[in-house]
């Protein structure tokens, strides 16, 4: 793996030296862009849109448009506007994880410690395995400053970069409908999520969906055509929602997958 971010954390006046890596790793197949013509690669390219000429990764500068006029910005700027942001997440507060709504969470990231931060690294860990509680900062990864999250996971560090509250849109322009549950309703669907409920086991659901799009590119690749299966979504009326509710009771649960 390969770090993205070299700093430190920031707990009380100690500070941890560490590296951050993605904890994460996309799950889909890595499908390419073709010309529908002769199935020749698309390439993006980044054009001057005056000249249209090609230009490199090298001449390529980042500017803010203030007043219809560009204000290039170096990475010393970036730095400049928090330097300690950029080097350090340091915690401000320890709180309850679950205090967090999960709209917050964007990405994972795993804390490495330098080899003269695993003591304090261990401790920090420790710690917030004793507490229950995680720790709440921030820091500057690229050119975004991003909220997060450290809690300890087995025996590691987590960093969970999450949003700020600004960045979270309202729902205020959403039409959503005023709507009371009846009792007998609430009862039945009550019911149902007693008979659906069970202990979360992440291992058991998989991404099925890249396993079974695989075979279908490899009876392509062979000229094994299948047919493509109908599915017709029927939205049923509002009236029918006892009947719906009582008929789900008498499913039987689905396989996780």
């Amino acid at each position: 793996m390969k770090a993205i971010w070299t700093g430190a954390i920031g707990f009380g006046l100690v500070n941890i030296p560490i590296k951050l890596y993605s904890a994460v790793e996309a799950s889909e197949l890595d499908l390419d862009m073709l010309d529908k013509k002769d199935h020749a690669n698309i390439r993006f390219k980044r054009v001057n849109e005056r000249t249209g000429k090609e230009v490199t990764w090298e001449n390529i500068v980042r500017g803010y448009n203030l007043n219809d006029k560009y204000v290039i910005l170096t990475d010393a700027d970036f730095v400049q506007a928090a330097p300690e942001k950029n080097k350090i997440i340091e915690i401000a507060e320890f709180i309850k994880e679950g205090d967090v709504d999960s709209i917050y969470y964007e990405m994972p990231y795993y804390a490495e410690p330098e080899k003269n931060g695993a003591k304090a690294y261990a401790l920090l860990r420790d710690a917030l395995k004793k507490s229950g509680k995680a720790g709440l900062g921030s820091f500057v990864l690229r050119t975004k400053e991003s909220l997060c999250l450290i809690k300890a996971e087995s025996d590691v560090l987590v960093v969970n970069r999450i949003r700020f509250a600004e960045e979270i849109r309202q729902p205020k322009d959403l039409k959503i409908p005023s709507s009371t549950s009846k009792p007998a309703e609430m009862k039945m669907a009550m019911h149902l999520i007693d008979q659906l409920t069970g202990n979360f086991d992440i291992s058991k659901y998989k991404d099925t969906y890249s396993d079974k799009l695989m075979k279908i590119i490899r009876a392509k690749s062979k000229g094994k055509l299948k047919a493509v299966p109908t599915m017709k979504i029927v939205h049923s009326k509002a009236t029918d929602l006892m009947a719906q509710l009582k008929a789900s009771l008498g499913t039987p649960r689905k396989k996780a997958s």
